[in-house]
């Protein structure tokens, strides 16, 4: 099941393998962890923050790769960066079109297209849990 889990997401994932590469040939570090997921930070990654979505991005995932500024960076949003991997094995290539129709249906009723995006919601959702896991 794993596999196809890989496969389903694998067109964005090959797009977030791209940007590791051009991570670590410009400096970056680039790792692969437990369940198949490839971590990306620093090098050209650095340019992130200069991305103006949300007031700037600090971490992003792209399929089975979770691109980040930094090691901090990467370790402080490891959580939430994993629960959109599983939202990307659960819509596969539908998960873009996804994303941004929710973030429209909510701009369009007034509200954050980020923060009250459906798919960030449960990625805080599952920030969460872990948290209450640790206390």
């Amino acid at each position: 099941m794993g596999v196809l889990r890989h496969l389903w997401a694998l067109p964005y994932t090959l797009v977030g393998l791209v940007i590791a590469a051009l991570a670590r040939a410009s400096g970056g570090t680039v790792a692969v962890t437990q369940g198949g997921v490839v971590e990306a930070w620093g090098g050209v990654l650095e340019q992130l923050p200069r991305i103006r979505l949300a007031g700037g991005i600090g971490a992003i995932t792209i399929g089975h790769v979770v691109l980040a500024t930094h090691a901090r960076q990467m370790d402080w949003s490891r959580v939430h960066e994993r629960a959109h991997v599983r939202q990307y094995e659960t819509w596969g290539p539908f998960f873009l079109p996804a994303y941004l129709v929710a973030s429209l249906a909510v701009r369009l009723r007034g509200g954050n297209a980020y923060t009250d995006n459906r798919f960030e919601r449960g990625a805080r959702e599952a920030e969460a849990r872990a948290k209450a896991r640790l206390a």
